[in-house]
Formats: C-alpha cells, structure tokens, sequence
C-alpha cells in the first residue's frame, strides 16, 4: 500500500461539516455583548449581521422562529446582548453564531431590578387581591394621569367619547419617561387624593421598552398606587408588557383604549335599561287605574237603599271618592317624582337629546291620565246623583209632602195603621213632611 493510499484525505465538505459538529458539541450556550452592523432583513424573515467590539467581530444569523419573539427593533450601531450556539456556515466554512435571544443592552440589568423589586412589594402585601378596591359603576368624573401630548391620552379620550360623551375627564399632565417621571406621577397621585374630584384614576401611557417604561417600576410610585384612597386602573405599554404599577393598581389594562372601556360605561346598554323602566312604570300606572275602577264599581255595587241609610251612604261615598282622587294624585306625584329622577339621571348620563324626548313623552302621558281620571270622575259623580234621585222618588219623605202623615203611639212609639189599636183618651203622635204634634183622642168612629 503505497503512502497515499493510506491517508486519511478530507473533502472540504466532510472537514466542514466535522468541524461544525465540533463547534456545536463542543461549547454551550454562551452571552455575548456587542454592536450590531451589516444588519440585513431578506424576504425569508431570518436576519443576518456581525457583532463587534473595538477589536474584532463575527457573523450572526438570528431565524424567524426566534426573531419575532423581540419587542423592539434591532438598528445597525445598537448595542445588544445576545444567546447564542457557536456554529459554522458549511457551503462558505464561515465561523458563525445562532442568536436564540436578544435585548438591548442594559435591559438585563433592569430586569433583575424590576424582579428584585417586585418579590420585595409582593412580600410587602402590596399586591394582596383583598386590598384592592372596585370600581364605579357610573363614574361622575375620571381622572387621567399621563403625558398630555402622547398617544395614549387620544386613545383614552376618544373611546370615552364614543362610549359615554357626557362623561367629565381631568388629566392630570406627567412626564411618563426620564429620570423626572416617576416623581411626576407620585406628585399627581397625591394630588388627585387630596383634590378628591375623581371618581377613579387611569395611570397610562402607550408602549416602549423596559426601559422606557422603567418609570412605572419606581418603588415611590408603587407606594403613591397603593396609598390612594382612589380606585387607579393601570394601563401601561401594551398587552405584552407589565410593570410594577400593573401588579399594585387595583386594576390591569392591557392598553389605554381597554382601560377606557373598563372605566366608561356603554350608553347603549344604559338606554336600553331606561326604556324598559319607563315601559314598566306605565305598565305600572295602568294597573293601578285598572284596580281603583275595579274597587269603585264593588263599592257603587254595595250601596243601601233604605231613607235612614241615604245620608250615611253618601258621605262614604264622598269619602270612598276623596281617597280614590288623593291616591290618584299620590301616585302621579309618586311617578312624577321617580320620573324626576330618571330625568336627572338621564342629564347626567345620557345624550341630552334623547332625554329631552322622553321628558316630553312622558309628560304627555301623565296629562293623559289625568284627563282620563277626572273623565272618570265626573261620569261617576253623575251616576251617583242620578241614583240619589231615584231613591228619593220612592222615599217616605217624599210621600209625606205631598199631604199625608204617620201616626204613632206616644208610649209604644209604634205605628198605629188599625183603628182598633187606639181608645179614647189615648195620646198619639203625628208626624208631618215638616214637623209634628201631639193630640189626645177624645171620639172614635170605626168605618163599618
């Protein structure tokens, strides 16, 4: 075998590829510091670039799966830390790195701080769910503490607009980034409390990096959440970031525009609610006329006839009359007043013009039942003098006026109707239409 033969000859692929092997297998996953250069984006998605330092650089290549994990952009000349597997590109032989994770440099810093700080408060019972406070159903006014030029405050105004115009708003103007921030919204927490106009406040702000939002993570402003005696939403960044604020507020919104919502409600749902009270209480009143035209046609049904009762009959019915009108008008001053009130709240919560209409509606309802009412009253009154006159057509009174008399005994007060029932020397009684007398019998003639 000649000294050919027996060497062990690589091609430059199976040297490649062995190499690679090695590299792989032989070092761990490794954190590497640097700035990023010859940053380029393909149509494929994968990214590829060097990292440098003042002495000497490498190949990086960084693959869709993983980029689209990051939450900012990367940038030619940022500086980036990185994890990454040692590795080799095999058709060119050229030493690279697989990038499986990127943050910008300093981030890792403050990410221990935001953990360190946030195991501290949890300790602290900051966090504690019994503490936290709920929030308004209808709030009268809401308080927004956050920067007056950003985009987070033209999100939060614009979905209360559309949700519940009526509805006050005061912002509170903050710094939301930079050394100052955190001081700032402590300031306006304190002062929210102590002005005491708000119903709840939204600490907000739109999205950015750790640190960027690195304000919301301030012990100091954590202290400020908890310390309000007002109900605070926080909505910070978006729904991928939290910030200590998120954790201490009473309550979490992933962004500004559901914040918004949770706080403002739906006028919607609000008028529906409306519609169908006022629905009810007509409903209402037309049972109540209902059952007093019943009760009235029971008592008309109920009234006696005999001379010595007309008198008594018809001041209960005069009486029967006064408590039907006085509840009548009880119950309209009742449904005036909830109608006052439905009317108040719907000037506090509602578009003005819609509440005009039903204003209007529903006083025209209540002059209708009025009319209705004293129409019932007056063919009632009607009936009831048309019966009295009968009755006193068939009474004995009227019998007596015209020339006749009863005659009764003076010690029996009977009636006396035989002339047997009486002797000489009796004393009788005679009553008149307008009077009567006394008279002693002193001759009796019987009618054979």
């Amino acid at each position: 075998m000649t000294e050919i033969q027996q060497r062990d000859i690589y091609s430059v692929t199976r040297l490649n590829r062995e190499v690679r092997s090695v590299l792989e297998t032989g070092f761990p996953l490794v954190w590497l510091e640097g700035e990023l250069s010859n940053l380029a984006c393909p149509a494929s998605g994968h990214w590829y670039f060097s990292l440098k330092d003042s002495n000497a650089q490498v190949r990086c290549a960084m693959f869709r799966t993983r980029n689209r994990l990051l939450r900012f952009i990367p940038r030619n000349g940022m500086q980036v830390i990185v994890r990454a597997k040692i590795g080799l590109y095999e058709p060119r032989g050229e030493f690279q790195i697989l990038i499986e994770h990127m943050e910008e440099a300093g981030e890792g810093a403050l990410r221990q701080q935001f953990e360190q700080l946030k195991n501290k408060l949890n300790a602290e019972g900051l966090f504690s769910s019994n503490l936290k406070k709920e929030l308004p159903t209808i709030p009268n006014r809401i308080g927004v503490i956050t920067s007056p030029t950003g985009a987070a405050i033209h999100d939060v105004l614009s979905t209360l607009k559309r949700r519940f115009a009526s509805l006050d708003v005061v912002i509170y103007p903050v710094s939301v980034q930079g050394k100052l921030a955190a001081a700032d919204i402590v300031k306006m927490i304190e002062l929210a409390n102590k002005r005491n106009e708000c119903d709840v406040l939204l600490l907000t702000r739109g999205g950015g990096s750790l640190e960027d939002l690195w304000s919301f993570n301030e012990e100091i402003v954590a202290h400020a959440i908890y310390n309000s005696c007002i109900p605070i939403i926080s909505a910070v960044g978006h729904d991928i970031d939290f910030t200590i604020s998120d954790f201490v507020a009473d309550v979490r919104a992933a962004t500004p525009t559901a914040a918004a919502e949770l706080v403002s409600p739906d006028v919607t749902h609000w008028l529906q609610q409306i519609n169908a009270l006022h629905k009810r209480l007509h409903q209402l009143t037309l049972n109540t006329i209902q059952n007093n035209y019943s009760s009235l046609k029971q008592l008309s049904r109920r009234l006696i006839h005999p001379s010595h009762y007309i008198e008594q009959t018809s001041q209960s019915i005069d009486e029967y009359m006064y408590r039907l009108q006085r509840a009548i008008t009880t119950k309209i001053t009742t449904n005036r007043l909830k109608v006052d009130n439905l009317n108040s709240l719907c000037k506090a919560q509602n578009p003005i013009y819609k509440i005009h209409a039903k204003q209007e509606y529903t006083k025209q309802l209540l002059q209708r039942l009025t009319m209705k009412q004293q129409q019932k009253i007056n063919h009632l009154k009607q009936r009831f003098i048309k019966n009295a006159s009968t009755l006193d057509a068939v009474s004995p009174l009227a019998t007596l006026k015209r020339g006749y008399a009863y005659v009764t005994s003076t010690k029996t007060h009977h009636l006396i109707n035989d002339i047997k029932n009486i002797k000489k020397g009796d004393e009788i009684n005679t009553s008149l239409a307008n009077g009567s007398f006394t008279s002693t019998v002193t001759k009796i003639e019987q009618e054979s």
